[in-house]
């Protein structure tokens, strides 16, 4: 986690002020979404980045290295983030060229919440196949760079009276500076469990896209026309880019709200279900990705519906405390409760990691072994 947590009533301080003004929505965002603190690659000070995406993606990957395993011994390396560096090369190889190994495979999922389980659960096959022996996986989110108000100075200005008439037109853009925040994470996966230690063994992930019957729903570099299709970036001069923050992060929170439960969860869960033959009671924890607190008791509502019903004790999540780091908050959570010590060996885990973009969602359940 990059910097100093940063709490509720300074985070506007280090995103700074949209036109000079404290924003109005914040107060009813934050409030709803339930995070205490979160973290920023910004400095808090200058609002200017520390840290780069391959920096902290780096960090994390040599947070794996101990006596029993180093750099250089990575046969796959598999990243997956919503928003790299550059447009080009993909952040995959950024970050092998950070890190400085040898030659190996390397791969770089596309995404947004999803991307960290893509780029997960590509490592898992390349060992379980036999393709290689190990892999190293990782996701991370740089959010806070493409939130900081500079980056809606020059829409303020230019459409000021516009947003005054219609607010949604500026909520959509706003909502998710007060979402979303950064982090990275990695995992160590091995063709065998470590000795003398609990390891998590991936019995499958599941993912699945509903983008076929649903339109986009979070989006970056384009811009919805009227008749709601997306127009990307390039379709944008420069100063149409600057003026209209195409770049900015966006999302239709009405559309959000009315299927992303139905969509990511209990449609494709029921497939899930079947497939692997799940039932609540073999379930001891469950970790699921939420964007906000707002979504804990729709949730709990659909598992009970698809006949899922986990208590909630034996849910984890960190949303307060860690914020909403998209990609990577599944490693994060799974770092957070091996930390605590309340994992034992037989133990299984449901993971559940939906993505708005347009309603994408991978499941993933995990044995605790202990040799």
């Amino acid at each position: 986690m990059p910097g100093n947590p940063i709490d509720n009533d300074h985070i506007e301080k280090v995103l700074g002020y949209i036109g000079g003004q404290p924003s109005r929505a914040r107060p009813i965002i934050l409030r709803n979404n339930g995070i205490k603190q979160r973290h920023y690659v910004l400095d808090a000070e200058s609002g200017l980045p520390q840290y780069s995406n391959a920096d902290i993606t780096v960090k994390a990957i040599k947070g794996l290295c101990d006596d029993r395993f180093s750099i250089d011994e990575i046969e796959c390396l598999s990243t997956g983030t919503t928003l790299p560096d550059q447009l080009m090369p993909n952040h995959g190889v950024m970050v092998h060229g950070q890190l400085g190994m040898p030659a190996c495979e390397v791969v770089a999922t596309s995404g947004i919440c999803v991307a960290g389980m893509t780029a997960l659960k590509y490592g898992y096959l390349s060992v379980t196949s036999g393709n290689t022996c190990n892999a190293v996986t990782a996701a991370s989110e740089v959010l806070s760079v493409h939130l900081h108000a500079r980056n809606f100075e020059k829409e303020n200005e230019t459409l000021l009276d516009e947003l005054h008439r219609r607010p949604e037109i500026a909520f959509e853009k706003e909502f998710l500076r007060w979402m979303l925040s950064d982090g990275a994470g990695a995992v160590l996966i091995e063709n065998q469990p470590r000795k003398n230690s609990l390891s998590l063994k991936i019995d499958w992930i599941d993912i699945f896209s509903y983008a076929h019957v649903l339109p986009t729903c979070m989006y970056a570099g384009a811009e919805k026309n009227d008749e709601g299709n997306m127009v990307g970036w390039r379709n944008f001069s420069p100063e149409e880019q600057a003026s209209r923050s195409i770049f900015a992060i966006k999302q239709d929170v009405r559309l959000l709200n009315e299927n992303v439960v139905s969509h990511t969860l209990s449609k494709p869960l029921r497939t899930v279900i079947a497939k692997r033959g799940l039932f609540a009671k073999n379930i001891d924890w469950f970790l699921p990705h939420m964007s906000s607190e707002y979504f804990r008791k729709p949730i709990f509502q659909a598992l009970d519906e698809i006949g899922l019903p986990i208590p909630e004790k034996n849910w984890f999540t960190n949303l307060t405390t860690k914020g909403n780091t998209g990609a990577a908050s599944i490693y994060i959570m799974l770092d957070d409760l091996l930390k605590r010590g309340n994992l034992a060996s037989g133990q299984r885990i449901l993971c559940f990691v939906p993505e708005s973009g347009r309603f994408s969602s991978a499941f993933m359940h995990l044995t605790v072994t202990e040799e």
